[in-house]
């Protein structure tokens, strides 16, 4: 039996463009907020105390409330409605925003971070099931495209928004504008959230979704425990004196995989199972998550490895470290929307193939910069690599991943898609620890061509006979 989609037809091109901007606006101070953060830590340190551990923290709780509760919140999603949830998050996310910019003490500020790593969590997926149930064909690919690059830049561009302001308040005049200008790291996620919420009311409402199902309670327990459990250890691992043994990291890890277990079981027993395990019969779903995992752990792991050498050996301050690879962002920005729209004319395959591998060239480009390189012919040329192969990498799989499986999953189905890709991207981050650069990034960079050849080997396009 079908089920009516989430906006009410007919669809118009003005309120496609609403949707689009809507989904655009929200996700990106989800994605903001996962790195403009870093660069105010010395100032929220001088004006809030706490030692290294607290700073981390700081970072650490959004990420791990947003892992955690990124499915939850993808069949959230589906079962009451995308734009519902979506504005639950906006308005959650503006109101702990709220809380971290006026909090009295370090404590504060990361219970305030946890609340806003969850309700990012409902921002994400069903920003992207917004796009899925509005756009159909090319007109979808190039919508997706435009998706990805506005939360890539966003992702990118925070360590130099997070700079300019901390730097504008260090020199502002006054005595208090060094250790306090980090709170308008926070303020500013404030307007583009009223500006989402009033694009949001001009959309029309949704229509009751999968009548008769009901919340999968116990199901959003155990993934909760489970995703959290073993982001937890992911984070805590590198800081352990001894690592995988520690009781900080081993407990809360055999914890989370016990819940995982449990979750599946469970899911395979429900009535109404938060996750349908029906999806991963989907060729191009499941093989489009096997190849994030490789893609992501790879590019995760690649940004940590180039800031920290930038910074550390060749000397970088952490605004020109990030400047480094702005030309990344105008690479997304110009040309994602454009390989969208290739990838929905002439499906993702090659796109998914030839993209990682690209990628990995550039990384392993950048693998050979040393510790004085010169801009211009050290770094910059496997900048653009990289950028070239991301940019014809995110948007097809996204699109092939979402492609893959009935619309009514559609934010279940993006929230898998983007567990998957945090928790790679943590687990990477692990494993590289304390390795040598060179060696590292170039592993990085075998990972990106091992998605390639992921998405060569079980990518199918639209109408592309069984193999």
């Amino acid at each position: 039996m079908g089920t009516a989609p989430d906006l009410d037809e007919p669809a118009t091109r003005g309120g496609d463009r609403l949707v689009l901007v809507a989904a655009i606006l929200g996700s990106f101070v989800a994605f903001l907020d996962m790195s403009v953060v870093n660069v105010a830590l010395p100032a929220i340190r001088r004006s809030l105390g706490g030692g290294t551990s607290a700073q981390q923290w700081i970072v650490d709780a959004y990420l791990l409330t947003l892992s955690a509760l990124m499915l939850i919140a993808g069949s959230l999603s589906d079962l009451l409605g995308r734009r519902r949830v979506f504005a639950a998050g906006l308005a959650g996310f503006g109101a702990a925003s709220l809380l971290c910019a006026f909090a009295p003490g370090v404590t504060f500020l990361i219970v305030a971070r946890a609340l806003q790593g969850a309700a990012g969590a409902l921002l994400v997926p069903s920003s992207l099931a917004l796009i899925v149930s509005r756009f159909k064909g090319d007109a979808q690919g190039r919508a997706i495209g435009t998706w990805t690059a506005w939360t890539g830049i966003a992702f990118v561009i925070g360590p130099l928004l997070g700079g300019a302001l901390v730097d504008a308040g260090a020199h502002g005049g006054s005595a208090e504008a060094p250790s306090m200008s980090w709170r308008w790291v926070f303020g500013i996620n404030v307007a583009p959230i009223v500006a989402t919420l009033l694009v949001l009311a001009r959309l029309p409402s949704d229509r009751q979704r999968q009548r008769g199902r009901s919340v999968d309670g116990w199901g959003a327990a155990l993934c909760a425990a489970g995703l959290g459990g073993l982001t937890f250890a992911l984070i805590e691992q590198p800081r352990a004196a001894t690592g995988w043994a520690a009781p900080s990291t081993a407990l809360p890890l055999v914890t989370g995989a016990a819940a995982l277990g449990a979750f599946i079981l469970r899911e395979r027993l429900a009535r109404d199972p938060m996750l349908d395990f029906a999806l991963f019969r989907s060729r191009s779903f499941a093989a489009g998550n096997a190849a994030t995992a490789a893609i992501y752990a790879g590019l995760s792991a690649a940004t940590f490895l180039l800031a920290l050498h930038l910074q550390q050996v060749v000397g970088y301050r952490a605004i020109a470290a990030g400047a480094a690879l702005l030309p990344v962002t105008l690479i997304l920005f110009l040309l994602s929307p454009r390989f969208g729209r290739w990838s929905a004319r002439r499906g993702p395959r090659w796109f998914m193939t030839a993209g990682p591998i690209v990628a990995g060239v550039g990384l392993w480009l950048l693998s050979r910069m040393g510790s004085h390189p010169r801009y211009a012919l050290g770094i910059l040329p496997g900048v653009i690599v990289f950028g070239l192969g991301l940019a014809s990498t995110v948007a097809p799989l996204t699109a092939a991943v979402l492609g893959g499986v009935d619309e009514r999953h559609a934010g279940v189905a993006s929230a898998v898609n983007n567990a998957v890709s945090r928790v790679a991207g943590l687990l990477a981050i692990a494993a590289v620890g304390a390795r040598p650069f060179q060696p590292a990034l170039s592993s990085m960079a075998a990972l990106l061509c091992v998605g390639g050849l992921i998405s060569a080997a079980a990518i199918r396009n639209p109408g592309s006979p069984p193999p």
